[in-house]
């Protein structure tokens, strides 16, 4: 089903924003052409467009006639997306917008991330800027770049930017949800060298791949058991009895991705070649029933391929096991104060193996700056003990729950109105912008909320169509209710 079918999805002001932005590629540091074209959208509004210098886009709108009393609005999301694709997907995000269909209530992605997040966010406040009938106080929007790979955007933002005293972060993935804290986090880079040996005569080569993963949000989806596709594969090299020489381990790919896919290339001697295969058969069968369950689609298989040129050096090949194995992955501690609320996880994100290198990229997340380095610290002794560099960079804070937010009460009781149920307030263990929004702007009251979307930050990502127009329609009556300017 094309494109075109999107824009005939309701409501359709929205829907059809959404698709103008998917046909840009949009990837983490990579905002050049999306920056270029919100500037263009707001100034063919000729509405007041600014760029700030970390790249950051600022559209004002005046209020609608009979709201120029009420207090100006920050509406917020960003930009960047998470490119992901299946590996037998042919696509290029480098230079393809992004291919989707509807399937019944959802909109998806034809084997790639969506864009849903935080498309929709961005789609929505390009629908306020552009209506022409929607009643609304004055409006700042707030386009941020590079939220998925370290939050740039809204750390580079300075004081000064921004005028408003209510901020509506349009970033969460429940519609029943209202937000009101999240997670904080920091990238962990694990590196080191190795030396490569020349193989001898008479050994055979394989191939092992881990597939069939679901992938998902490192935070929002850290609590669900899913399978890690570097854990697995560290575990199928460590239990094969068989002594077998590694010459390439690839898997994973963003930090804020659960890892899907991992493949290794290794090599023993052509004399064991059966009971390596008949080890890992048995192996592969015990995991697959150990996730049945979870990853009913978890497929790990051993091709036989070229014999590589060279592997890793016996001692190297033992560190980097040992240290991934002991290497904490998952829920790490739960809140003892929000009940079902991770507190702090690690993501073992990405694993490379080649060319005598070794880098290993993980994202930690706690919604306590002591927790966070708590475990961060924790990792960093494991793998320093088996000889890695380590390196912290892209620390960023959490966003503290306020229960009194006046801005919370309009929006619990707009809802109650609206759908006749209590909406569920929360905190969330993703990482949105408020923490480091707020320590730029401590007096701007902030709320976050959002449309359904699944499966973000993998080729299954999925919008809710029938959850777009409750979304949209709240929205709108948040921005009506919005409190008159202090006196």
């Amino acid at each position: 089903m094309p494109n075109s079918m999107i824009r005939n999805q309701e409501p359709k002001i929205l829907w059809n924003h959404f698709a103008d932005i998917n046909a840009i590629p949009r990837a983490s540091k990579k905002e050049d052409r999306i920056v270029a074209f919100m500037v263009a959208f707001g100034k063919n509004l000729d509405l007041e467009t600014i760029v700030d210098p970390v790249g950051n886009v600022i559209i004002r709108k005046p209020a609608s006639i009979g709201m120029e009393n009420r207090k100006t609005v920050v509406v917020q999301s960003h930009l960047d997306m998470v490119h992901q694709k299946n590996t037998d997907v042919q696509f290029d995000f480098d230079t393809e917008g992004i291919k989707m269909y509807v399937e019944g209530d959802w909109v998806r992605a034809k084997g790639t991330t969506l864009g849903a997040d935080n498309g929709l966010g961005v789609a929505a406040i390009m629908s306020l800027l552009s209506s022409e009938n929607i009643v609304h106080p004055p409006l700042e929007a707030l386009f941020t770049i590079d939220e998925e790979t370290g939050m740039t955007g809204a750390q580079g933002l300075q004081p000064g930017y921004l005028t408003g005293e209510i901020l509506l972060n349009l970033d969460t993935e429940e519609d029943d949800e209202i937000d009101i804290g999240c997670a904080g986090g920091i990238d962990i880079t694990l590196s080191n060298k190795y030396e490569e040996i020349e193989l001898e005569k008479g050994y055979a080569g394989f191939k092992i791949e881990v597939k069939g993963l679901q992938g998902g949000h490192s935070g929002m989806d850290i609590h669900k058991g899913l399978g890690n596709a570097n854990k697995i594969m560290n575990r199928i090299l460590l239990d094969i009895d068989t002594a077998v020489k590694i010459a390439q381990i690839d898997g994973g790919g963003l930090r804020n991705a659960i890892p899907r896919e991992s493949f290794a290339i290794i090599a023993c001697k052509e004399s064991e070649a059966t009971q390596l295969e008949y080890e890992f058969d048995k192996i592969q069968k015990m995991i697959v029933s150990k996730f049945e369950s979870v990853e009913p689609d978890l497929k790990c298989t051993l091709h036989k391929t070229s014999t590589p040129e060279k592997v890793m050096d016996e001692n190297a090949q033992e560190k980097l096991l040992k240290a991934l194995e002991k290497a904490i992955n998952g829920v790490y501690k739960m809140s003892e104060e929000i009940p079902d609320l991770v507190e702090t996880s690690n993501n073992i994100a990405r694993v490379l193996v080649e060319k005598g290198n070794i880098k290993i990229l993980c994202l930690t997340r706690s919604s306590t700056e002591e927790s966070k380095m708590e475990l961060a610290n924790s990792l960093k002794k494991t793998f320093e003990h088996e000889g890695f560099t380590v390196k912290f960079s892209g620390s960023y804070p959490g966003w503290s729950p306020n229960k009194d937010s006046a801005i919370l009460k309009v929006l619990t009781e707009l809802y109650e109105n609206m759908f006749h149920e209590q909406p569920e307030v929360v905190a969330c263990h993703a990482g949105l912008e408020c923490g480091i929004l707020g320590t730029h702007y401590p007096d701007m009251d902030m709320i976050s909320f959002g449309p359904t979307i699944k499966g973000a930050h993998s080729p299954d990502e999925r919008a809710s169509v029938s959850s777009s127009v409750r979304f949209w329609g709240f929205l709108q009556e948040i921005l009506k209710n919005i409190p008159l300017k202090d006196a």
